[in-house]
């Protein structure tokens, strides 16, 4: 069993929602908000691993409660998950980590089917929109709050056998910058981070693609999973109070020397 060693208070007082945090980056997130002292809502379709994510919070000492919702269903579930993310954390949610996302395997532009492509829009694009929109009054009300997007470098650069997934990512990049400019007066920044090939659990199997892929890069290395819950901590954090907007590489250098 995994723990949190260290608990702090940085983000005392704080109510954060992470989509898709289950596993894989999603789950370190959570685990990194509640260390710093968030009250967290795991989400995802997969009760188990919500409910196992919540244990590792709360055997360290964290507050984490677990709401199962399927982001593909579209509307009513971005509505019903921000109703029962604010009753299970105790009052409104101030931060949102848009974190849930369609992983497509790489193929070519004519294997891309039409169900393929709505599911995509629907997880990728539409969930974050309906859900920062659901979020974001109730966010301003009670004095504001933070959005961080989990992007991808995939949307910064083209891959020939990605062009589906890039898309959604790249979409999401220009709502960061939309968003941002349109809620800062209502006190809620908005930013996003953008992981380059990255290790979890769950793609063990590619670690040595993943270790060979990075090591021209500047880091020498890929990222963890715990790499890209530190920047989203820092982005959701006061000591970033004056930073709107940003798509920040978590990518050991992959973009600036691409």
């Amino acid at each position: 069993m995994t723990t949190i060693p260290g608990l702090r208070t940085t983000l005392a007082g704080r109510r954060a929602l992470v989509t898709g945090s289950t596993s894989g980056i999603g789950r370190s997130i959570a685990t990194a908000l509640a260390r710093e002292g968030a009250t967290v809502v795991v989400t995802g379709r997969h009760q188990e691993g919500g409910a196992a994510v919540v244990h590792t919070i709360r055997t360290a000492g964290g507050a984490g409660h677990f709401v199962r919702a399927d982001l593909a269903e579209g509307g009513r579930a971005a509505t019903r998950l921000a109703q029962e993310a604010a009753t299970a954390a105790g009052g409104p949610i101030d931060l949102l980590v848009n974190n849930a996302a369609l992983l497509i395997p790489a193929q070519s532009l004519t294997d891309v089917d039409e169900q393929l492509a709505d599911l995509a829009l629907a997880v990728n694009v539409k969930a974050p929109v309906l859900l920062t929109a659901a979020l974001a009054p109730a966010m301003a009300q009670a004095g504001g709050g933070a959005v961080v997007n989990v992007g991808s470098i995939s949307g910064a650069v083209g891959a020939a056998v990605s062009a589906l997934y890039g898309a959604t990512k790249a979409a999401l990049h220009s709502l960061t910058a939309s968003w941002a400019a349109e809620l800062a007066p209502q006190g809620i920044r908005v930013n996003a981070v953008l992981p380059g090939p990255t290790m979890t659990d769950e793609n063990a199997a590619f670690h040595d693609m993943l270790h060979k892929y990075t090591a021209t890069t500047p880091a020498g290395r890929p990222g963890t999973a715990a790499d890209i819950a530190d920047a989203v901590v820092f982005l959701a954090g006061d000591r970033a109070s004056h930073i709107h907007g940003v798509t920040l590489p978590v990518d050991g250098g992959y973009l600036a020397t691409r």
